[in-house]
């Protein structure tokens, strides 16, 4: 079974904001292959399915960034699942917006959802996608922007991210990840 999280906050204010792209990407994934988020447990809002002949569990905390790991960490441990068995997909600030980034391991660069699922499951060494948001200009708070939704002309790049990031899934659920990462982070 794999465990494929997205971060994000709850409420429909941040629905559609700049820190929510690991929600958006979760919810396309469970769009395309008819996975409802019906359960409501461990701090989070799931639901489980089949992709690609693998049984995956689709998770989205519901705790607000800064605590996204006491999700993660409680239903990893009840459904029994192995750190390799884990994909995290977050917002970046230092990649360009619509871009997205696969690694293997990491540091959370930052991101304070990352630096929770870090200390939570006491390891950095598990796969994550990075979408890109870029940084904000004119002098704009960095927790204004990432909670500000995107520009018209960013829309499509964002769309195209959110994509690819469901596709990246998808094809991580039949090939090695590091294939995976050589065939995303070249395309993207």
């Amino acid at each position: 079974m794999k465990l494929i999280v997205g971060l994000g906050n709850p409420g429909k204010q941040y629905a559609q904001t700049r820190h929510n792209v690991g929600f958006i990407a979760v919810d396309e994934l469970a769009h395309r292959h008819s996975i409802e988020l019906d359960k409501q447990k461990f701090n989070g809002i799931f639901g489980t399915g089949v992709i690609n002949g693998e049984k995956v569990i689709l998770l989205k905390p519901l705790t607000y960034m800064n605590l996204s790991g006491e999700s993660v960490r409680p239903i990893m441990d009840y459904y029994n699942i192995d750190v390799n068995d884990l994909v995290v997909i977050y917002d970046d600030l230092d990649l360009p917006t619509g871009k997205i980034r696969l690694r293997t391991k990491g540091s959370a660069g930052g991101q304070n959802g990352m630096k929770s699922v870090i200390q939570h499951i006491g390891t950095q060494e598990f796969k994550r996608i990075r979408i890109g948001i870029d940084r904000p200009q004119n002098g704009m708070k960095i927790s204004d922007y990432v909670l500000s939704r995107f520009h018209p002309e960013e829309v499509n790049d964002v769309v195209n991210a959110i994509k690819l990031t469901a596709d990246a899934c998808e094809t991580w659920l039949k090939q090695p990840f590091l294939d995976v990462m050589n065939q995303y982070n070249s395309s993207s």
